[in-house]
């Protein structure tokens, strides 16, 4: 209550300028930072808890249950930016080679590697492995006719960018979807010269085109 209080501008009158009056306190007391497109109570909270998460995980892990143990160890491995750069982009390669490797990232993908490719295989690979859903979400929750059952759902997955609308529509969309096209050509280049597969900028280009194709019919 006294939050609410606080974000309020009692010297405003309501039925002058309702929103002034709502919100007024708020407004003198924040600012939206440079990094955020918005600023409420709900992304304070999330910074107060991000801080207070902080202090729990970089405590002494003696006596932990095992799930306490597991998220240490995971933040551990992302605070190390020693290994992370000194192993480069090997966990990305492998994770390629456990998908059947990327065909814009190789030299002869559709000899080596195409015949023995698995479509359905990768995707629940991708799913289980990488929980990350392509083509196909599928997902356990509750079964909204009898909410003491879970059942499996299969639905549509999320899009490479935000939402459709970034595939159609123009100016910051279109900006956007320019630089999105440019971020897969970039990081195919990389792949290939880390394997150490000769520069083909053209080829690159053009499959890139391909996928930015296909994800644009996806999400039509």
């Amino acid at each position: 209550a006294a939050r609410i209080i606080q974000n309020m501008d009692p010297t405003a009158d309501p039925c002058q300028d309702f929103y002034q009056y709502a919100c007024g306190g708020w407004l003198n007391r924040h600012v939206i930072p440079e990094t955020s497109s918005r600023y409420s109570i709900f992304d304070i909270l999330r910074d107060e808890l991000e801080i207070i998460l902080k202090g729990v995980l970089e405590t002494s892990d003696q006596g932990d249950r095992e799930a306490f143990q597991k998220a240490k160890i995971l933040y551990k491995s992302c605070m190390n930016e020693s290994l992370i750069e000194e192993r480069g982009s090997l966990p990305l390669l492998e994770a390629l080679r456990m998908v059947g490797d990327w065909p814009v990232a190789s030299a002869d993908w559709s000899k080596t590697k195409e015949p023995s490719w698995s479509m359905e295989e990768t995707l629940s690979i991708m799913n289980s492995r990488f929980n990350k859903r392509v083509l196909i979400d599928m997902f356990v929750w509750n079964d909204d006719r009898d909410s003491s059952r879970h059942i499996i759902y299969i639905d549509q997955p999320s899009l490479g960018m935000p939402s459709r609308d970034y595939y159609f529509n123009g100016g910051n969309y279109q900006r956007v979807r320019e630089a999105y096209l440019q971020f897969m050509i970039t990081i195919a280049k990389m792949i290939r010269e880390d394997k150490n597969v000769s520069r083909d900028d053209s080829f690159v280009q053009e499959e890139m085109a391909k996928v930015m194709e296909l994800e644009t019919e996806i999400a039509n």
